[in-house]
């Protein structure tokens, strides 16, 4: 290690208002170091992370010291940054209009023209996406775990001395999970400082040298034997509660609720879902698991009826329309879908506890006020108090945009709930009580859940049946 930290921090605060984000934050990351921020969402790891990259938020402001390689981040720096930034939503900060070619193109022009093309081959190669057919297509037409891999191409190309990676891992399947985990320490050991912002706590065990535990702004654990002796109470609950026990089977004879035969989509001539069948009982759920862009996604927007499709769905035994736009307002209900990137599908103008009550009024045909009230109720059995409800999107976190995604469908009483990746930007104590949420409306409520994820650990704790999905194809149903 460098006698010279890279990184250093000082009694970093930052305020928004008359709310402390982040309260007297200190720590130092050398050159080849990976330090990993843990905590609950809107603990402030997001806002330590946009502070080491010279940025903050419209209405917080920061005080004490930031410097990275020598530069003041909290001086609005100009020019050329020393750090990269590999976000929590990739989608926020890919151009959709450009092909991803020559965007990287561009990338690789700032630091010089010779060799270009087999720099973008190699960062492309290291982040999984070695397909040259790519580099034709736009972002959007890539997977959320696609685009996660984009973005930290990007960050290889960029020459950074410190990348800051906001839950790098967030919507991966297992197997790119690891090739993350392997970059950020090949990016160490290429001499980069890495930050890792994340709830991924087997991630942070596996490639963090130390580990800094965040509760309300506040670190109160800081150092290499966090995950071997942790000394602080929220700590000790926090790696606690990994492990759960698997909630109740559901009943094998209970009738069949869901039903699906020959479902199949095509976009651009390709072929996302092909001919994909299954059932599922009421109070069941069923995992859907696969990798990325395996087309598991796909089976979960033809589901709620997001994307044009051919093929036969059933609802307790009458068709389903395929298309949400011909379903009726009870059928709407009934089949609700929570959608990967939480952020972009909420409107920014409007308080999260506004338009959560909003699909009671437009679905259910509720009076404003009671709606209103139904959705606080909703919002903090998802672990969203009144305060937080009242805010807009953009001063909510990831995680915390997540749960209240998941109070808005379950605002509509829908008897199929399709969850598509909702646990992976959650802390461990957030996602124990969302799993544990869920197992109740499936044993008690005898709700159907198609739970889409790449997390093992909640397919063991909530599936009583796996659908693997590989290439748009149903390849095992158990």
């Amino acid at each position: 290690m460098s006698a010279a930290p890279l990184v250093r921090v000082a009694y970093l605060r930052v305020t928004a208002g008359a709310a402390t984000l982040v309260d007297g934050a200190s720590f130092t990351v050398d050159p080849g170091e990976v330090l990993a921020i843990v905590g609950a969402s809107g603990s402030g790891k997001t806002t330590i992370g946009s502070a080491l990259l010279g940025v903050f938020r419209t209405g917080t402001a920061g005080a004490g010291t930031v410097e990275v390689a020598g530069t003041d981040m909290l001086a609005s720096p100009t020019g050329r940054l020393p750090a990269a930034h590999l976000p929590q939503h990739p989608a926020a900060v890919l151009n959709p209009v450009r092909r991803i070619g020559g965007v990287l193109a561009d990338l690789a022009a700032v630091h010089g023209r010779d060799g270009a093309r087999e720099r973008i081959a190699d960062a492309m190669r290291r982040t999984g996406l070695d397909d040259p057919a790519l580099l034709r297509r736009f972002p959007h037409q890539l997977s959320g775990g696609q685009q996660q891999r984009l973005v930290l191409a990007h960050a290889f190309l960029s020459g950074a001395k410190l990348l800051v990676a906001d839950e790098p891992t967030t919507g991966q399947d297992p197997e790119h999970r690891d090739r993350v985990a392997a970059e950020l320490r090949l990016a160490a050991a290429n001499g980069m400082a890495v930050v890792l912002l994340s709830h991924d706590l087997d991630l942070v065990e596996s490639v963090a040298d130390t580990t800094a535990v965040l509760d309300h702004g506040t670190v109160v654990e800081h150092g290499t034997a966090v995950f071997t002796d942790p000394r602080h109470p929220y700590t000790r609950r926090l790696l606690a509660a990994r492990t759960a026990a698997p909630a109740a089977p559901a009943d094998p004879a209970a009738p069949v609720r869901l039903e699906a035969t020959g479902l199949t989509v095509t976009a651009g001539g390709n072929l996302l879902l092909d001919d994909a069948s299954f059932t599922a009982r009421q109070g069941e759920c069923l995992a859907v698991l696969g990798p990325s862009g395996s087309g598991k996604t796909t089976l979960g927007r033809t589901v709620a009826g997001l994307r044009t499709a051919a093929g036969d769905l059933r609802l307790d035994g009458d068709p389903l329309p395929l298309r949400a736009g011909r379903r009726t307002r009870s059928q709407r209900a009934r089949v609700q879908y929570v959608f990967q990137d939480a952020r972009a599908s909420f409107a920014q103008h409007a308080s999260i506890l506004d338009q959560v009550a909003r699909t009671a009024v437009r679905l259910r045909g509720m009076g404003k006020d009671p709606a209103r009230a139904e959705a606080g109720k909703l919002l903090a059995e998802v672990g969203l108090p009144p305060e937080t409800a009242e805010r807009r999107p953009g001063r909510l976190s990831g995680g915390q945009l997540q749960r209240a995604a998941l109070a808005r469908a379950l605002a509509a009483r829908p008897e199929v709930l399709v969850c598509d990746e909702i646990t992976s930007g959650l802390d461990a104590l957030t996602r124990r009580g969302v799993l544990d949420l869920l197992a109740a409306l499936k044993g008690k409520g005898g709700m159907t859940i198609l739970l889409i994820t790449h997390e093992q650990a909640a397919a063991d704790r909530l599936a009583d049946r796996v659908l693997h999905v590989k290439a748009g194809r149903v390849a095992t149903l158990d």
